[in-house]
């Protein structure tokens, strides 16, 4: 096993992914609650006491329902910046461990070399992540609201990617949302529309990319129908026909991807 990846949830009312390597099984965010899930890593090749650490890319919620209470109790290490573990409530704020790293560092939990780097979003400190074993890059870069040089290149040569698809702009505008809630969304630090992924999945194509998740969908203004639509273009291109695609969804867990 080179890396495995599987998404337990993903969307605004919670995320959590299973990265694994052959010795190492890293679970990045755990934005339900601790009972949903080790629920969830039921229908994963992993359970909680398997665990070696948890990893946070920022402090809200979504990302943090659960760390506590699985930090707690399967005495797990948590890995954040200081900027992020400063945002955690009281309730959440209570590990059995913690290590705390910085934006732009690199380090290693078991045998997954990571390297965190900042993006943009109305967090304390955000970070996305590239993770690496046996010569394989996993990037996971999810709540941003613009797609910087930075972005762009860390997530450079990666062999999967786990990006964001957040909204579909016209949805979006003529949705319910209140005006500054839009504002929000759309800023740069926000979160990514579908045609932003698009445009930023066509510079991070290369011939050992082998695939591609979609994550962090709205349910009010987005459809994975909209994202299998955007990802159709690319999978009818020879040039894309090694990649596979998935789509995070927010109640049930994704099929997983081995990358070997």
């Amino acid at each position: 096993m080179g890396l495995y990846f599987q998404i337990l949830a993903s969307g605004s009312k919670g995320n959590a992914i299973l990265v694994c390597s052959e010795k190492t099984r890293l679970l990045v965010d755990a934005g339900l609650s601790g009972k949903e899930i080790v629920t969830r890593l039921g229908k994963t090749p992993v359970n909680g006491r398997q665990l070696n650490a948890l990893l946070v890319s920022h402090e809200h919620q979504d990302h943090i329902r659960g760390v506590g209470v699985l930090s707690r109790r399967f005495d797990l290490p948590v890995y954040a910046t200081p900027g992020t573990l400063e945002g955690f409530p009281p309730t959440e704020a209570r590990m059995a461990q913690v290590h705390l790293f910085q934006a732009g560092s690199s380090f290693s939990i078991g045998d997954l070399h990571i390297q965190a780097f900042s993006i943009s979003h109305d967090a304390r400190d955000p970070v996305a992540f590239v993770i690496q074993n046996g010569g394989k890059r996993l990037g996971v870069c999810t709540d941003l609201g613009v797609a910087t040089h930075l972005v762009r290149t860390r997530l450079q040569n990666c062999h999967g990617l786990i990006i964001e698809a957040n909204h579909d702009t016209e949805l979006l505008l003529n949705g319910p949302y209140p005006p500054h809630l839009k504002q929000r969304i759309r800023s740069r630090h926000g979160h990514l529309s579908n045609n932003d992924t698009c445009e930023l999945l066509q510079t991070l194509f290369h011939e050992d990319l082998k695939a591609v998740a979609f994550a962090h969908l709205s349910e009010i203004n987005n459809h994975p129908n909209l994202v299998k639509s955007m990802y159709r273009q690319f999978a009818a291109s020879p040039l894309w026909e090694q990649v596979r695609f998935r789509i995070g969804m927010q109640h049930e867990v994704s099929e997983g991807v081995e990358l070997t």
